[in-house]
């Protein structure tokens, strides 16, 4: 969809600059004005993760003159497979602070403003404020819902991605766009996945260059939206599958049973995240389930991870049966319905959710490990490899 330039080329160029995006003001339909534009604008990026990564690379080497980030994590070795903004020398070190000097290392014309600290409903509007487009590269469904219905509120357009194992997605949102064409987030979802079947990446694992591909469509969408360029994606999801190298355009309407934002809300609780009882859901913690597997009489335990999962690392003793095949395995449908079962996955989500199917196919002694095999790892066994 065509759009009108969204920031006015109020920045001037400096020799300097002029050299340095030479390759842009050569495009006719960019040029100085629409780098000028890109130089005035203010983009405020959700995340400096896997999706944040490129984004803020790209933005920074086309000359953004502010970009803002909201980032409160820090960096760990397993994010290095697809956070390439991090690296070694970051270890330990606040994702934000991290990003900002590889900014810095790129084009010292940007102005980088930090904003440590998890994006809430209380912070939401007062960390939107100032910027000119928000980039939402969150890995959550609370995270999403909170910033498209800021950026209602706000009257800011945003770019959104997300990445699963080999599939990403990628479009724009603006409710008060020019024309009477705004979308929202709540228009191509209007209610979010139930917590056990919304995807995760630390769960279920991601290729790292898709961060790239999604990474790059979302800076190059808020260049375009910045310059008035092309085409813009809202009203479409793009949607992108690596191992079929494909790439495919979907139409997004607008939700006729659409409910306006009119404030912010406990987005915790509207995902369905907020914490069951402990009785509803039985438990171990790593040191209690050590201590039943040394006993006299040990409950049968159960890895419902992948195999791949297993490959890197298992808990001795354990029966593998994926979480996908327990309603086939014909072995522990033999089982009498009383049998102590213990079941684990990688953190304890899998798991739980396991124990629940099995719970409504009558075994009345189920727990799971709390915190999967990383707890194990962690209070037990340290000689495992995480992951």
């Amino acid at each position: 969809m065509k759009l009108p330039p969204l920031v006015p080329p109020r920045a001037e160029l400096g020799a300097e600059e002029i050299a340095r995006y030479s390759r842009h003001l050569l495009l006719p339909e960019l040029g100085l004005e629409g780098q000028r534009r890109l130089k005035s604008a203010r983009v405020l990026v959700i995340g400096a993760g896997g999706l944040g990564s490129p984004v803020l690379l790209y933005l920074a080497a086309a000359g953004i003159g502010r970009i803002g980030i909201v980032e409160f994590d820090v960096v760990e070795s397993s994010n290095l497979q697809r956070q390439v903004i991090h690296g070694m020398s970051s270890l330990g070190h606040a994702k934000a602070d991290s990003a900002a000097h590889a900014i810095h290392e790129l084009n010292p014309f940007v102005d980088v403003r930090l904003h440590r600290e998890r994006l809430e409903a209380h912070n939401a509007l007062a960390v939107l404020d100032g910027y000119d487009l928000v980039i939402d590269g969150s890995d959550n469904f609370a995270t999403r819902y909170l910033v498209n219905d800021a950026c209602v509120l706000a009257g800011r357009p945003y770019v959104w991605g997300s990445i699963y194992r080999f599939e990403g997605q990628a479009s724009v949102f603006w409710e008060d766009a020019p024309g009477g064409v705004g979308l929202n987030y709540r228009d191509l979802y209007p209610e979010p996945p139930p917590p056990a079947l919304a995807p995760s990446c630390a769960e279920g694992g991601v290729l790292g260059v898709l961060c790239a591909a999604i990474g790059s469509v979302m800076a190059t969408e808020a260049v375009k939206l910045i310059a008035g360029l092309g085409d813009s994606l809202l009203g479409r999801l793009m949607v992108y599958d690596a191992l079929d190298m494909s790439w495919r355009s979907l139409p997004i309407r607008r939700e006729k049973l659409r409910t306006p934002i009119t404030g912010l809300i406990d987005y915790p609780a509207f995902c369905g995240l907020h914490p069951v009882e402990a009785d509803d859901v039985p438990i171990l913690t790593a040191h209690a389930l050590k201590a039943l597997l040394d006993s006299e009489g040990p409950p049968v335990l159960i890895d419902v991870r992948e195999a791949s999962e297993r490959a890197i690392a298992c808990i001795p003793g354990a029966r593998h049966i994926p979480k996908g095949a327990l309603a086939e395995d014909a072995w522990l449908a033999s089982l009498p319905k009383d049998t102590p079962l213990v079941l684990h996955c990688k953190s304890g989500a899998r798991s739980k959710q396991a124990l629940l199917a099995l719970r409504e196919r009558g075994f009345a002694q189920v727990s799971h490990l709390d915190g999967g095999i990383l707890a194990w790892i962690d209070q037990v066994d340290a000689s495992l490899p995480r992951y």
